[in-house]
Parts: C-alpha cells; structure tokens; sequence
C-alpha cells in the first residue's frame, strides 16, 4: 500500500510521518488487498485564536474513493480520529460488497484495479503537446473524475463514503447528470435536471 503524506501550513516531521504511518497502517491492515493507495493532508489553521489541526484521508479502494476528515486542537487525536473513522468506513464497505444472499461458491463482482484498467490503455505520446497551462482564478477549484454510469442506491453508498454533503454522478438509466444530497434533516435529496 502506498501513503502520500502532505501537509498544510505545517513542516511533515519524522515523528509526526512515523506516527501517521503506523496509525493508518494499523486502521488499515485488515483490508491490506482491497486498499492500494492512501492520500493523506494534515493541516493546522493559520488563526491562532482558533487552534484548529486537521487530518483528512483518502482511501482508494478497489476502484472506491473513501475519505475521511477529523478535527480538533491536537493533531495527533486528529490522526486518532480520522483512522478510526477510516477503518468503520471499510468495514461498512466491506460489509456491503461481501455477497450475503447468495448460497457457497458466489460473491459479489469485483472491480478491477487501478493498475489492471492502466495496462489495458497504454497512452502513447506526450498529453501536454500542444496544450498550456492555465491557473484557475483564485476560490475556484477544479476537480477531474471520470464519472461511471451507476444507480441512485449505488451513488447513495458512494455519498456515505466520501463524507461529502453531496455526490454528483451519471444515472445508468437515463444517462444524465444527477446530484443526490444529504437533507439537513436526514434522509436524502436528488437533484434531477427537466428538459
């Protein structure tokens, strides 16, 4: 499993790589297979009246994007925090992939690796031939994700393990963009475009 540790208004320090290492490796560890890569940003506010240290977590998991984010004013119950979340978030994912209706012999479909899906589309030449480099206005951030066509009940897991307020994806059915989101007061929402 491969760990990229970044960090945000802080120095990355021996002790502080050391200790995110074997915190996530040990949230981790029952789920060594299904996990290839683990992205993780530590921050620390720049407001001192506000001493606010985050970790957050992304997880790439057999073609799934977990993620996770804690908070608080010590950056190593940041860490403590955010592994904990992480590992009930796999365990939950784990869960609802491992096939239970199904008599011996059968489970749930695999998706294919991130390495499997590179060796089948080898790109040939240089991507940046002929293209320049634009920086996007400042408070605009841009995101580049190749959208699977997946059900409602599919994005709703999905949502559930990003940790995000909402999930955009292309309905399978229909082939529109659609947006489902968690309603202040529980349940969900879906946003669907009418022509």
């Amino acid at each position: 499993m491969k760990l990229l540790i970044h960090g945000r208004n802080l120095e990355i320090t021996p002790a502080i790589r050391e200790y995110t290492q074997s915190k996530l490796e040990r949230a981790l560890h029952h789920f060594g297979g299904m996990v290839q890569e683990a992205d993780i940003h530590l921050s620390v506010a720049r407001n001192p009246r506000v001493p606010q240290q985050t970790a957050e977590v992304t997880v790439f998991a057999n073609g799934v994007v977990i993620r996770a984010q804690e908070r608080s004013e010590n950056l190593y119950a940041s860490i403590d925090l955010v592994a904990s979340k992480l590992c009930r978030q796999l365990r939950r994912f784990k869960d609802r992939n491992t096939d239970h209706h199904h008599s011996s012999g059968h489970k749930a479909s695999i998706t294919p690796t991130t390495e499997a899906v590179l060796e089948e589309d080898l790109v040939e030449g240089s991507l940046l031939d002929g293209k320049e480099a634009n920086i996007p206005s400042r408070g605009i951030r841009k995101k580049y994700f190749t959208m699977s066509p997946m059900s409602v009940e599919q994005a709703r897991v999905q949502l559930d393990l990003i940790d995000h307020d909402f999930y955009l994806f292309c309905e399978e059915e229909s082939k529109e963009l659609q947006v489902i989101y968690k309603r202040t007061h529980g349940g969900y929402g879906l946003i669907i475009s009418r022509e």
